[in-house]
């Protein structure tokens, strides 16, 4: 499995609300690059065909999600951040040890949100629990894609 570095970029802009008013709003948006300097320009070459006028990035910041789990239903469409508690056991003193991790998951609501937590966890053979589940403020999640005329280096 690739290793993931997510990027929260906040992209400032005036947004035309349902009522014809302008709106000056500053969204989180989700980046998978390798770098500050990348996860800036995937941003702006993600949100250039959406945003009519200009836009910046006014903030990037490192995003700490071990896994996201996406969905293509159309009801889906807010992102939960979700805290797991991972149970396990400590061989020398047989005591249990917690580690805790962030996961993203793409949902209509948080009923919806563990559900999916719970499908996309199946597979696991550890021991976890939910600590929390929270609606995120995310728009969008962008994740690598290799473009398709690149060939990988042999």
């Amino acid at each position: 499995m690739a290793m993931h570095t997510w990027f929260e970029c906040k992209i400032r802009y005036e947004k035309t609300m349902e009522n014809g008013m302008n709106k000056k709003v500053n969204e989180p948006y989700l980046v998978d690059a390798l770098s500050f300097t990348e996860a800036e320009a995937r941003i702006i070459e993600e949100m250039a065909p959406f945003i009519s006028g200009e836009f910046t990035v006014s903030d990037i910041k490192r995003a700490n999600y071990s896994e996201l789990f996406p969905s293509e239903e159309e009801a889906a469409d807010r992102w939960f951040k979700c805290k797991l508690i991972f149970i396990t056991l400590d061989e020398k003193s047989a005591m249990e040890k917690k580690t805790s991790t962030q996961v993203l998951v793409q949902a209509a609501d948080l009923r919806d949100a563990v559900k999916k937590l719970d499908e996309g966890m199946k597979g696991t053979m550890a021991d976890y629990q939910i600590g929390a589940v929270s609606e995120t403020a995310i728009m969008d999640v962008y994740p690598f894609r290799a473009e398709p005329d690149v060939k990988p280096e042999i």
